[in-house]
């Protein structure tokens, strides 16, 4: 059993895929996590389980349980110190907001990386293992990276770098 932290892909956002977090909880119980924690409204949990596999069983729970076809990440506690240590935009932490980090199903071709190109006007991305880091000089929703990022392609979600370290404070013992 090792600490996993556990990101949904796509829920709660625009009243689309809702996901009480009690109902989260619940679930990830029933597919044998244990300690659960959620973080936020956005399908963010800390648990202790198996992590083989552990992504198909919450995607196969959330279909049979709720009815929803929800993509699901999954990373060891490990990994995520490892993502945050990584972090190749330390100027961006002092904004937060403005750092973000996409976390994959599987790695991006660094072929593809290469093709779509790092910079994006102001805005910059770097690949990482299984993940990508965004950098944005303003606003993630209207910034030139979305289209480089519907390039990439694969399976993604994305969250905010106090959300990583968060998720990280909450998967390291205390």
């Amino acid at each position: 059993m090792t600490t996993c932290v556990v990101l949904l892909r796509g829920v709660n956002v625009g009243g689309n895929n809702r996901v009480a977090m009690a109902d989260l909880r619940a679930l990830l119980d029933d597919v044998g996590c244990r300690n659960v924690q959620t973080y936020l409204q956005s399908g963010n949990a800390v648990v202790v389980a198996k992590p083989t596999g552990l992504a198909r069983r919450v995607e196969a729970a959330l279909q049979r349980e709720l009815g929803l076809d929800v993509r699901v990440m999954v990373r060891t506690a490990s990994e995520l110190a490892d993502v945050v240590a990584a972090n190749p935009f330390p100027q961006r932490v002092a904004t937060p907001k403005l750092l973000h980090v996409a976390f994959y199903d599987r790695q991006p071709e660094a072929s593809v990386i290469d093709e779509v190109g790092a910079d994006h006007g102001n805005d910059q991305l770097v690949l990482g293992d299984r993940v990508l880091y965004l950098s944005y000089a303003g606003t993630s929703h209207d910034s030139p990276l979305v289209a480089a990022l519907r390039r990439i392609g694969g399976v993604s979600t994305a969250r905010n770098w106090t959300t990583v370290t968060k998720l990280l404070t909450l998967a390291q013992p205390s």
